[in-house]
């Protein structure tokens, strides 16, 4: 296309348009197009809406909005490039794994908020916000896309008479109505995404469209929390009031949303950076790391210089004695205690393995209930017999460096390892720990550990027997 794109892969298809993962061979990369399907290309309102959201997203410089690159036409075929993101979409997630933790639900739906308040901004409303339209990239990151119906905030909810667009199970009462529509309207479409991040299922069904819209016109949605008991009171409330039927009931604004969000991810992690998504500290070069560990490794003392004047003998016992206090953790090193909060996020079974192995269970390995776990499959044979291993993939949600990790199992008997990656989808080839038997409570020394991600990686299960982890912990 254009004499420059090459389409490689078809890896979306829409009522409108179809998405192909392409090679840019101008600038060497890996983009996404969008291409408004033939039948299309001679209604004029179709083709507009397609240039409006090449337009519409043009404007839109944000982390959490998926960067617009071009737009063009093809031998009559409208088109629009898109950076390309690999990953899954929200909806495939949820899909895959079921409800998420609240935790990680409530930072997807305040990235997302971010985004459409970004856009509001700007004067634009996105009028289908749902998980199909969030992508998630390698870092875990939401990026909303498909601004294909989104409307200046003075232009009425339906283009054309009789016409409502949007998706039902996420469309807000007056959007079902065909009133007009502005910011509040995305705040009770993100209400719904937050009520399937946290249930697993959207508020309301039916046989069609017009069905389940009036459905979100006229019945009060399913409480959240007879739906998902450990949910926070303070959320269920959230999201009862972004989903209110009257606008002026809900959030005035992405942006209070967004400090409502924030204030319940507080509550929910007091103690960790993430819990209000503030700008981080950039973390420090990895060689001042490496020195900064080396020097606790020594015994974490810098000795005044007059010392070594001091005569050769008290020096090396003054020395000898720092090591000792090093060894028996007498303080001279600077280490703490701390809790590094880690969230199981699916498992890592490369080739020969199927890329898969339980990773809906994976949350249930750091849920804080000893009563849940994740599960490798049972091998008949023992797990060397058929691959190297396979992992419990871990996040810390941010650069973190512990000292330990900790696994508790309730089938003990099973070899494992930690090892750190660059990605949620590995490889995780830095081995950072000895090889050790799994007890009912296995604490792993970690060395030189600064990662974000890590897995339990399992190098042998007995024959006829599974590994299962019930509890990791770091610190």
């Amino acid at each position: 296309m254009a004499g420059r794109y090459e389409l490689l892969e078809l890896i979306g298809r829409g009522g409108m348009s179809s998405v192909w993962k392409a090679d840019d061979r101008l600038l060497d990369r890996t983009v996404a197009i969008k291409v408004l399907h033939e039948q299309f290309t001679t209604d004029e309102e179709y083709v507009e809406r397609f240039r409006r959201e090449a337009r519409s997203v043009a404007q839109l410089s944000h982390p959490n909005i998926v960067t617009v690159i071009d737009r063009g036409e093809e031998e009559g075929r409208q088109y629009i490039v898109f950076e390309y993101v690999e990953g899954d979409n929200l909806k495939q997630v949820l899909e895959r794994r079921g409800p998420l933790p609240v935790r990680d639900a409530l930072i997807f739906a305040l990235q997302m908020a971010r985004a459409l308040g970004f856009a509001h901004e700007r004067g634009l409303i996105h009028r289908d916000v749902k998980p199909q339209n969030v992508l998630l990239n390698d870092d875990g990151q939401a990026k909303m896309t498909d601004f294909g119906i989104a409307r200046a905030v003075d232009v009425d909810g339906m283009t054309i008479t009789g016409t409502v667009l949007g998706t039902s199970e996420y469309i807000a009462p007056e959007q079902a109505r065909g009133q007009q529509v502005d910011a509040v309207t995305d705040v009770y479409s993100l209400g719904v995404v937050l009520y399937e991040l946290l249930t697993g299922s959207v508020p309301f069904h039916g046989e069609n469209f017009v069905a389940v819209a009036l459905r979100h016109v006229n019945e009060p949605a399913p409480s959240v929390l007879e739906l998902r008991p450990d949910c926070p009171a303070r959320v269920g409330l959230l999201i009862e009031r972004a989903m209110a039927k009257r606008p002026e009931q809900r959030f005035r604004s992405m942006d209070e949303l967004c400090q409502e969000l924030q204030a319940c991810l507080a509550e929910l992690d007091p103690v960790s950076e993430e819990a209000t998504l503030i700008a981080r500290p950039a973390a420090s070069p990895p060689a001042r790391r490496r020195e900064s560990r080396q020097r606790r490794r020594r015994g974490g003392i810098l000795w005044p210089v007059a010392a070594l004047v001091v005569i050769l003998a008290v020096a090396a016992l003054a020395a000898l004695g720092a090591m000792a206090l090093r060894d028996d953790g007498g303080g001279g090193s600077a280490a703490t205690n701390t809790p590094i909060k880690l969230t199981g996020i699916g498992a890592y079974d490369p080739p020969p393995g199927d890329n898969e192995e339980h990773d809906a269970e994976a949350p249930q390995a750091t849920d804080g209930d000893a009563s849940t776990a994740w599960s490798t499959e049972e091998y008949r044979s023992g797990l060397s017999s058929l691959k190297d291993g396979v992992g419990l993939v871990l996040d810390a949600r941010r650069d973190a460096e512990p000292s330990t990790i900790t696994v508790s199992s309730t089938t003990p008997g099973f070899t494992a390892e930690i090892r750190t990656g660059n990605s949620a989808s590995g490889p995780f080839d830095d081995e950072v720990s000895d090889a050790m038997t799994v007890r009912e409570r296995t604490t792993f020394e970690l060395t030189d550990a600064d990662s974000r991600y890590f897995v339990v990686w399992i190098t042998e299960v007995p024959p006829g027997t599974r590994a299962s982890i019930t509890e990791v912990t770091a610190s």
